[in-house]
């Protein structure tokens, strides 16, 4: 049965994020809060982790997962990142986006997309997470919690307890969130590619939703 952490949404305690780091350090499956919905974490070095994560959201081998980064710095530790590229994040994060970028060979093959050297990149906006991120020391591998049955990700806590309180090893409840997935942007070739409209303004990268 998970264990459920009420942690506070602006000053998330120091006693519970070490122990939600620690639970990432074993092979723990975590569900915690961000700026677009809440969502679940493994470790990038951890596989089984992974498979339970595409088990409960009915997720193919080919999808591929997003790093949770503290910021740009982390980014740069895994993906190739040139000044345009750069100057675009930096009008954008922390926000509700998920970039996809090309890789170099720290990133694991079997979290990648199955043909493209590319991943997802997220610097959430949310205390919990940056605090998490802090405590860990790493970014940690993660997706959204969108249930296929479920029209929509998870925003509550309590929610997720009562669905999936068997599946995963800790709920970090930091209030209700947002149910809007993150905004899906493709950076990996000469242009901005809108993959997916969600919680994230367009206007910094020149997009629309308008066809």
């Amino acid at each position: 049965m998970a264990q459920f952490f009420s942690i506070h949404p602006q000053n998330p305690q120091l006693r519970l994020l070490r122990q939600a780091a620690s639970l990432l350090d074993s092979g723990g499956l975590i569900a915690y809060p961000t700026d677009s919905s809440y969502a679940l974490a493994c470790a990038l070095e951890h596989k089984e982790a992974q498979v339970s994560i595409r088990r409960l959201r009915g997720l193919t081998e080919d999808h591929p997962f997003s790093l949770i980064c503290h910021g740009l710095a982390d980014i740069s530790v895994y993906a190739h990142l040139d000044n345009r590229i750069y100057r675009l994040l930096k009008t954008a994060v922390p926000g509700p986006y998920t970039f996809i970028l090309a890789v170099n060979r720290k990133v694991p093959r079997r979290v990648l997309h199955v043909r493209r050297s590319v991943m997802g990149f997220r610097i959430p906006d949310h205390p919990v997470v940056q605090a998490l991120l802090s405590v860990y020391g790493r970014p940690f591998l993660s997706s959204t919690l969108w249930l296929p049955e479920l029209g929509a990700p998870f925003s509550d806590a309590n929610d997720i307890r009562i669905k999936l309180e068997h599946d995963v090893d800790l709920i970090l409840d930091g209030g209700p969130s947002g149910n809007v997935p993150t905004t899906v942007i493709d950076l990996s070739g000469t242009e901005p590619v809108l993959l997916r409209a969600g919680a994230g303004d367009l206007s910094p990268f020149g997009l629309s939703n308008e066809p």
